[in-house]
């Protein structure tokens, strides 16, 4: 017995250090809902006074939230819970705040954080107080330094405090940690063309506090991309940069009309036919990858069936993302280790994965620059 348990510490403590080194390594992440991305125990925290007035039931909530490999019917339970909690101020202040330092701790170093502005009239909150709120997380950040405001290459920037790894870097031990993190403005599938035009002018509005694109999200099977086509073909004539989910299900011709219109990069990219890919790898549209995401929705049945590999080898363009790492109960770090682990890749080439997908976020070249000399660096650290 107990040269099982010595047996099972050390499995668990080589886990740990695997960890560990992914954590330790510079990542970008492309693809993440804020309101998916709260942490289990904040969840708790917010729904136990609903659950004292009565709004919700407590125990099953608790039970949900709690567990780790849930069902998809228990994520669109979570998913509805999650937006009965993120319907006042306060709230969303505190969950952009610690879900912005949760990506920092596992040194994601730029961060494109993607939420639907909500509009609830008994709370007294319109789209745009909902994104004021979002901003007022931003800047409530303590533990790192946020730089979401951009910066255009005609100004001069201030970079007295460059992007620190906490790996191995002894000079720098003193250095406090940044994180670039740039706001995407989700166009909601269950919203009428005026309602995404509405989106896509506070987009507008807001681009000075770090706005720089529009996604479009929601339950896939709902709406038709016609509804959508006009307030994404404004935003695009107005500078913003667009990401679409595309291919959750099956539905040829949105996918179609969807590589059609060009946006700068897709998520998902699940259900896609022959014609499809042959049309995406002609374009050299990014595809953000979200492994755990997939599976968990059963987008893809296996891990070894996922579409990863075939655009990888080909060397198209992808990022690995989280998509929701609090509801699909993963992290940035976790989808590296899965990516490495189930097909066969090595550290090297990880950090390659990641320092690629400078080349499209939705950023300008200073900020491109300054990254790539961050990246650079940290090889040399990292020993790769």
């Amino acid at each position: 017995m107990r040269h099982i348990k010595i047996k099972v510490r050390w499995r668990e403590h080589a886990e740990a250090r695997e960890m560990e080194g992914w954590v330790s390594m510079p990542k970008l992440e492309l693809h993440a809902h804020l309101n998916g991305s709260i942490s289990d125990s904040t969840l708790l925290e917010l729904a136990r006074p609903l659950g004292d007035h009565g709004v919700i039931d407590f125990s099953q909530v608790e039970h949900v939230i709690l567990k780790n490999d849930r069902s998809l019917s228990e994520v669109f339970k979570l998913f509805d819970l999650i937006h009965i909690l993120t319907t006042d101020h306060k709230s969303v202040t505190r969950i952009t705040k610690e879900v912005v330092e949760d990506f920092a701790s596992e040194n994601v170093v730029y961060l494109e954080l993607r939420t639907t502005p909500k509009k609830n009239d008994s709370r007294g909150m319109s789209k745009r107080s909902y994104m004021e709120a979002v901003l007022e997380g931003l800047r409530a950040v303590s533990s790192v330094d946020v730089a979401f405001i951009p910066y255009s290459e005609e100004e001069p920037r201030n970079i007295s405090n460059p992007l620190h790894s906490q790996s191995n870097d002894k000079c720098c031990e003193n250095t406090r940690k940044k994180i670039f993190v740039r706001l995407l403005l989700s166009i909601d599938r269950r919203e009428t063309t005026e309602a995404a035009m509405e989106t896509v002018m506070l987009a507008l509005e807001l681009r000075r506090f770090g706005v720089v694109g529009i996604d479009l999200s929601g339950n896939p099977v709902v709406g038709e991309w016609i509804t959508f086509l006009p307030a994404l073909k404004f935003a695009r004539e107005q500078g913003l940069y667009i990401t679409l989910h595309c291919g959750e299900v099956p539905n040829s011709k949105e996918i179609h009309d969807i590589l059609d219109f060009l946006p700068q990069r897709i998520g998902h990219a699940c259900f896609f036919e022959e014609e499809h890919w042959r049309k995406l790898k002609s374009s050299k549209i990014p595809v953000e990858i979200c492994l755990t995401s997939n599976i968990r929705t059963l987008s893809v049945p296996t891990i070894d069936a996922h579409h990863f590999v075939d655009l990888y080898n080909e060397k198209h363009p992808l990022v690995l993302c989280t998509d929701d790492s609090g509801v699909f109960s993963t992290s940035l770090s976790n989808e590296y280790k899965i990516a490495a682990s189930s097909f066969g890749l090595g550290k090297k080439e990880m950090f390659e994965l990641s320092k690629n997908a400078i080349e499209f976020i939705f950023a300008d070249n200073v900020v491109k620059k300054e990254l790539r000399n961050f990246f650079n660096s940290a090889a040399k650290n990292l020993e790769l």
